[in-house]
C-alpha cells in the first residue's frame, strides 16, 4: 500500500484509469490516487511485469493491471468497457501513455526526419491519446458521469524545438485535442484538461536526453527559472489530482504548465 495518507481524500470513491501507469509519471500518479481515496485504479500499460508489481504494491483490492497498447483502438475500447462493467462507472481517465522517440540513431530534425519513426511516435502520443479520450468520454456520457479526463502533454506543446520534431508535433496535437474535446464535452459536464511538465526525472525524459540520474538533475536544474530545487514527479501528479478532483470543477480546456518557469525563456 502507499505510504502517503493525505487527510483530504480528494478522490474518495472514484474509479480511474491511468494509461502508461507502470512506470514514471503514471506509476507515481497511481500511488497518489490511492492515497487520495480512489476506490479503483486500473493501470494500463505494455510493461507487464512492472505494471503487475505496481498494482500489487498499491493493493490488489484497489489497483489492477491491464495490458493495453494505446495504438490499438480496440484494446483501448476493451480497457474502458471492462472497467465500467467491473466497477459500474468511469470517473477519471488519466491519458498518460507516451513515448519520447522511436529511434536513437536520428534526433529527428526537419532535414533528416525518419518518417517511420515519426509514425510510431504519433501512433502513441497522438492517435493513442485520441482513442483514450474518445472511449473514456463515451463511457462517461453513456453512464451520465460528470467525469474528468486529464491528458499528459508537455512544454513542447506550445513551442518549437531544434530536434525531436515528431515528439513536438505529437504534443501540439494533444493540446489541440484537449481544447476541442473540452468544448464538445462541456455540455455533458465532462472536463478535459492537460498537464504540461517541463524537464522532470522520468524514464522518458532521461531516454530523450540520453543521461543518467546525476546528469539528469543538472539538465533539469539548468532549464529552470525558478531555483531552489529539482522538479520531481510529485510536483506534476499533485496537479493531476487537482484536475481529476472536484477542486477543479469549473476548470476545463486548460493547459496546466508545470515547468519551473522554463517556458518563460522561450515565450508561449
Amino acid at each position: 500500500m502507499t505510504d502517503s495518507t493525505p487527510s483530504n481524500k480528494k478522490l474518495h470513491g472514484r474509479v480511474a484509469i491511468i494509461t502508461g501507469g507502470a512506470s514514471g509519471m503514471g506509476e507515481a500518479t497511481a500511488r497518489h490516487f490511492a492515497a487520495h481515496g480512489a476506490k479503483t485504479i486500473v493501470i494500463a500499460d505494455v510493461q507487464d511485469e512492472k505494471g503487475q508489481t505496481v498494482a500489487l504494491s498499491i493493493g490488489s483490492n484497489i489497483c489492477t493491471y491491464v495490458r493495453c497498447d494505446v495504438t490499438d483502438e480496440e484494446q483501448v475500447k476493451t480497457l474502458v468497457d471492462t472497467t465500467v462493467k467491473a466497477h459500474g462507472r468511469l470517473d477519471i481517465m488519466f491519458s498518460n501513455a507516451g513515448m519520447g522517440r522511436a529511434t536513437h540513431t536520428c534526433e529527428q530534425s526537419v532535414l533528416d526526419v525518419d518518417l517511420s519513426a515519426y509514425d510510431k511516435v504519433m501512433a502513441v502520443n497522438a492517435r493513442g491519446m485520441v482513442a483514450c479520450v474518445k472511449h473514456a468520454a463515451k463511457a462517461m456520457v453513456e453512464g451520465r458521469v460528470r467525469g474528468s479526463i486529464v491528458c499528459t502533454a508537455s512544454v513542447a506543446a506550445t513551442m518549437g524545438g531544434d530536434k525531436f520534431v515528431d515528439y513536438v508535433m505529437s504534443k501540439h496535437a494533444v493540446l489541440g485535442l484537449v481544447r476541442s474535446a473540452s468544448l464538445q464535452l462541456g455540455a455533458y459536464g465532462i472536463r478535459v484538461n492537460c498537464v504540461s511538465p517541463g524537464a522532470v526525472g522520468t524514464p522518458l525524459l532521461k531516454d530523450m536526453f540520453g543521461v543518467e540520474d546525476e546528469e539528469a538533475e543538472k539538465v533539469y536544474e539548468s532549464s529552470a527559472v525558478l531555483k531552489g530545487g529539482v522538479m520531481a514527479p510529485r510536483n506534476v501528479f499533485d496537479v493531476v489530482v487537482f484536475l481529476a478532483s472536484e477542486d477543479s470543477e469549473f476548470v476545463t480546456g486548460h493547459n496546466f504548465v508545470v515547468d519551473s518557469g522554463f517556458s518563460l525563456k522561450v515565450g508561449q
